[in-house]
């Protein structure tokens, strides 16, 4: 059985421990040991890392739910029977803490603003989610949100102290716990000052003020009518808003405006994009229409370049003209589009043509009622001029 020394003091960064068992499975290098200040996955929380008599931990988990054994993944071997002095990564389990403590404190922050139950966490990266037992529709979700972010950061602003204790399994039910713990027997207890209590085994904070500030980022529909709720918690707080922060700095200097305007001027940059972009689309459907008549009054079959821009348009126009049958291209860097269009009339098979007279040349595409495809721009001329001599065998 290992000595959780995590529990003991989750501020600890050192420790020394004596290697119980050492092996090696699937290539990975394994040691067990009498004693660990590495937390192992568990309850939503990532394994610390650091290392182990000089050796980097790579990985910490327990081989079985709630067992008393806690496997230490290695880059390396350690020599069973050997003493080894440990060292976790510091800044890793801080800011694992302050997920965990965060998680803690916004659960019960929702449970008093809108009776919503947590199901299950993951604190796996920055951005933490919670889920919980409800779905109240956006409208309410949106409001829930806003008052449980406002009682998370009162907590972190009163400074509660938080302590971890071992509760015997005949007082369990008689604690005001936030939900039921799911193991048997002595249960470690985790207890927010005046604010919550839990079954937990994670690691956490001495003060509710260590995990602030609390930002919920937003929320969406889970499964099972359920809502799940995205936050962050502490530095990771601080650095998504300073990122955020530089980003809007930077859209407001390219703006010239304030950072507070940036979202009418952005609107009004919609607005002026969406005219244009309606303008395009005009203009490139009359240039599509004349290039049809064109081709038709030339007849056909017939290869053509064309803007890249007009090539879909303009393949839709020139396949609705009787007896059409034409290759367009348009190119783009060192690949060229195409595009083989027929009307429906035309008994030719276009994967045939494609295969027969452009593959050859590096051409690749595919389609049933017209083809799409790419060729190099090296081999678009050889490509036009095989086309065109269709016509001429026609």
């Amino acid at each position: 059985m290992t000595q959780r020394l995590f529990w003991q003091d989750s501020y600890a960064t050192r420790f020394t421990a004596k290697v119980i068992r050492a092996w090696e499975e699937g290539g990975r290098y394994m040691a067990e040991l009498d004693r660990t200040l590495f937390y192992p996955t568990a309850g939503g929380q990532p394994h610390d890392t650091g290392s182990l008599g000089g050796v980097r931990v790579l990985d910490v988990f327990e081989p079985e739910k709630h067992g008393p054994r806690i496997v230490h993944v290695l880059k390396a071997p350690l020599k069973e029977g050997a003493e080894v002095e440990g060292e976790i990564d510091w800044q890793r389990r801080y800011r694992h803490m302050q997920r965990h403590t965060g998680q803690h404190i916004l659960s019960q922050a929702f449970l008093r603003a809108a009776q919503w139950n947590t199901i299950a966490v993951s604190l796996s990266g920055p951005e933490i989610h919670i889920d919980f037992d409800v779905w109240p529709g956006a409208e309410a979700a949106a409001e829930a949100l806003q008052k449980a972010e406002a009682l998370a950061n009162w907590a972190v602003y009163a400074n509660l102290p938080v302590r971890a204790r071992e509760v015997p399994e005949a007082q369990v039910p008689l604690l005001p716990l936030r939900r039921m713990p799911q193991v048997r027997g002595a249960v470690r207890v985790v207890e927010i000052a005046d604010w919550d209590m839990a079954p937990c085994g994670g690691t956490h904070l001495r003060s509710t003020a260590e995990s602030g500030p609390i930002k919920i980022l937003g929320f969406e529909k889970g499964k099972k009518k359920q809502i799940r709720v995205y936050a962050r918690t502490g530095w990771e707080a601080l650095e998504d808003y300073a990122a955020k922060h530089r980003t809007l700095k930077e859209l407001a200097e390219r703006f010239s405006a304030g950072v507070f305007d940036v979202p009418e001027r952005v609107k009004k940059l919609e607005a002026e994009l969406y005219a244009a972009r309606g303008q395009a689309l005009e203009l490139s459907a009359e240039l599509a229409e004349r290039l049809a008549r064109e081709m038709a009054s030339e007849g056909f079959p017939q290869a053509r370049r064309v803007p890249a821009a007009v090539l879909p348009e303009a393949g839709r126009r020139v396949s609705q003209w009787p007896g059409a049958l034409a290759l367009l291209v348009a190119e783009e860097g060192e690949r060229a589009r195409l595009l083989l269009v027929k009307h429906p009339d035309r008994p030719e098979d276009l994967r045939q043509i494609l295969r027969e007279l452009l593959e050859p040349l590096g051409a690749k595409g595919g389609g049933r009622a017209h083809i799409q495809g790419t060729i190099s721009s090296a081999k678009l001329a050889a490509a036009l001029e095989a086309f065109s001599g269709l016509k001429e065998k026609k």
